[in-house]
């Protein structure tokens, strides 16, 4: 890339031109309104090299125009996001990620948005100070993507240490399920910026990252909404007396939770001469006897780790439930725990 090439974003829509760089790794990109905008060079792609603009810029004034008035033979084809299943519920992340890990004492810091849904969403991206909240990024970030928000020193830590991300979703140009507007407040604990052990492999980055969720299927994290009134009335019930006692209940003992692996090397210590299909149908066995076994243990859950992989063996397990063992609840397991790796079983 050299200053002047014409780019394109990968994760977003939108590019410019090609203005400056930011180390080894950030690229200035000016925009069609003429702000500056630092994008990793991994997410945007040459369209037009610096070259080839200045020998179209060079043309004859006459031929200019010419161009210029001539219709486009093939408009460009307006985007159309891919959806999935999991996305018509909203999962809502940020991120934060060292640029040099390997100097974690001095290196400065990149903050994403994930939008793991269907849904645009429009974001304001807040951090506390002592005279009130400041926007530290605003705009629209597309479904099922990813967008740079921020790069900071580790100078600058204690700034983020209580942050807010507001946002409303909505599609274009299609039905869709109505969702709330969220504010969500988070506390970063920065102390954890400086232990390596804290930036973990994830579904999103291929290098090690810092998560923080904001919404997960729908449920903004530590949402609580108390009302003035709410907390008036109660105050009153609390003077008058007026208030029901409410009476304790035993709380039944939890079973613990089951956690079987099936990944195959978890199961055989050599899987020499076996074929797919084998391989499938010896964790599908497995899986069925841990089922069986657990038939009359109404209320355990049992945790299945099948990876995310191709998702063959994902849908051969949820195939077996729907067809084998119909009275059993199942649902993605702790997306926090075992990412997309893991179906949550609870007998009934």
């Amino acid at each position: 890339m050299k200053i002047g090439d014409k780019v394109r974003f990968l994760n977003t829509t939108g590019g410019g031109i090609i203005k400056g760089f930011q180390g080894k790794d950030i690229v200035l990109v000016e925009d069609e309104e003429g702000f500056d905008i630092p994008v990793l060079i991994r997410e945007t792609v040459v369209i037009e090299p610096v070259n080839d603009i200045q020998v179209r810029q060079s043309a004859k004034p006459s031929r200019e125009v010419e161009i210029q008035q001539r219709p486009s033979a093939k408009p460009e084809e307006e985007y159309k996001p891919e959806e999935t299943k999991e996305g018509e519920l909203l999962t809502v992340l940020l991120s934060y990620l060292p640029i040099d890990i390997k100097n974690l004492s001095s290196t400065s810091f990149e903050c994403y948005l994930i939008n793991d849904s269907n849904y645009y969403l429009s974001y304001n991206y807040m951090s506390r100070t002592d005279a009130g909240w400041v926007s530290r990024a605003t705009g629209t970030i597309e479904p099922n993507t990813r967008l740079f928000l921020e790069e900071f020193e580790k100078s600058e830590l204690n700034d983020i240490e209580k942050v807010c991300l507001q946002f409303f979703a909505y599609k274009k140009d299609k039905p869709y399920s109505l969702k709330n507007a969220y504010s969500v407040e988070v506390r970063i604990d920065t102390v954890k910026f400086y232990k390596l052990h804290s930036f973990k492999e994830n579904d999103y980055f291929e290098d090690d990252a810092m998560l923080y969720p904001i919404v997960r299927r729908d449920l903004g994290e530590k949402e609580l909404t108390i009302s003035p009134e709410e907390i008036a009335v109660a105050m009153k019930e609390k003077e008058s007396g007026q208030r029901p006692r409410i009476q304790p209940i035993a709380k039944k003992e939890k079973k613990p939770i089951l956690e079987i692996d099936l990944h195959i090397d978890e199961l055989l210590d050599n899987t020499n001469g076996l074929s797919s299909a084998d391989i499938l149908e010896y964790q599908l066995k497995k899986f069925r006897e841990v089922m069986d076994e657990n038939r009359k243990n109404r209320e355990q859950k049992i945790v299945f780790i099948h990876g995310k992989g191709d998702g063959v063996l994902k849908n051969a397990i949820l195939k077996e439930l729907k067809t084998n063992y119909k009275t059993a609840y199942y649902q993605d397991a702790s997306f926090r725990e075992y990412g997309y790796g893991a179906t949550m079983v609870t007998i009934k």
